[in-house]
């Protein structure tokens, strides 16, 4: 085992005894040089040990009971293994019940033990169990959710392209910045803003920062990028909806952006 135990429901399954023998040689391989994966598992042993003591007594069935009373009938009467020693179970009553008393208490102790040791198996296997589904349900969830964005941004890009109150800005590129090709499609109404172009990317220690300029007002961070190529892209963002925009920029600000413009301008389009 090259890395860490990937599976946490390894480390229960361990202190079950419940790996075959290429996993548990494998597992005691890695615990021998990880101080992390060996606290692990003596987490998981306290948890076996904490279940199995704290599962309830069951009584037995009528059936182990009825079971347990035959037996000792059936060895009362047997015949006894010694003929020529018959006294020792036969000729004095108080020894017979005393061995038949404590033979049934040892059945009902094998019986109690036998089922608080399964009721323990039960319960260490149905929290690996509830363990593994709730991460899978987790996943799923996350997954849903991711797909659910998406398909959000793909309606809200298609009411953007289709709405009337949607405008194209193109922006041009200033003397001396970076080359690129860029527009901006917005929606006062909807709040929405989304970019669509390539700019070469920026020195290694700034960043690309898109602002909406208001009639009034100070200008609108839209969003701050890095393009590592000169690839064609688009993202979307939204803007506080109704605000009257005179024209959109791109800046070159410092890695990360800032909350106001500070940059020299590198693209700008009027609104209209």
């Amino acid at each position: 085992m090259n890395g860490h135990i990937t599976r946490e429901e390894d480390f229960d399954l361990y202190a079950l005894g419940a790996l075959d023998a290429d996993e548990k040689r494998e597992v005691e391989s890695h615990l021998s040089a990880c101080a992390d994966c060996s606290r692990k598992l003596a987490e998981a042993q306290g948890r076996v040990a904490a279940l199995g003591l704290s599962a309830p007594l069951v009584p037995p069935s009528p059936q182990v009971k009825e079971r347990l009373l035959r037996q000792l009938r059936e060895a009362q009467a047997a015949p006894p293994l010694h003929p020529e020693k018959p006294a020792a179970w036969v000729s004095k009553g108080s020894p017979s019940r005393e061995h038949a008393g404590v033979f049934l208490a040892s059945g009902w102790t094998w019986a109690l033990a036998f089922a608080t040791a399964a009721l323990a198996l039960a319960a260490i296997f149905l929290w690996i169990e509830n363990a593994r589904l709730a991460r899978q349900i987790a996943g799923l969830r996350d997954s849903i959710q991711q797909q659910q964005k998406q398909l959000d941004e793909t309606r809200n890009v298609a009411h953007l392209f289709e709405s009337r109150d949607t405008v194209t800005v193109p922006l041009e590129s200033m003397p001396g910045m970076p080359r690129g090709a860029v527009r901006v499609l917005y929606n006062s109404q909807m709040g929405l803003l989304m970019y669509d172009g390539w700019i070469d990317p920026p020195p290694s220690d700034k960043s690309y920062q898109l602002w909406v300029v208001p009639m009034e007002g100070a200008p609108i961070s839209a969003g701050v990028f890095n393009p590592a190529t000169d690839d064609r892209a688009h993202w979307m963002t939204k803007v506080p909806a109704g605000v009257a925009v005179k024209a959109f920029a791109v800046t070159v600000e410092p890695a990360g952006g800032m909350p106001h413009p500070t940059g020299p301008k590198a693209f700008v389009g009027p609104a209209s």
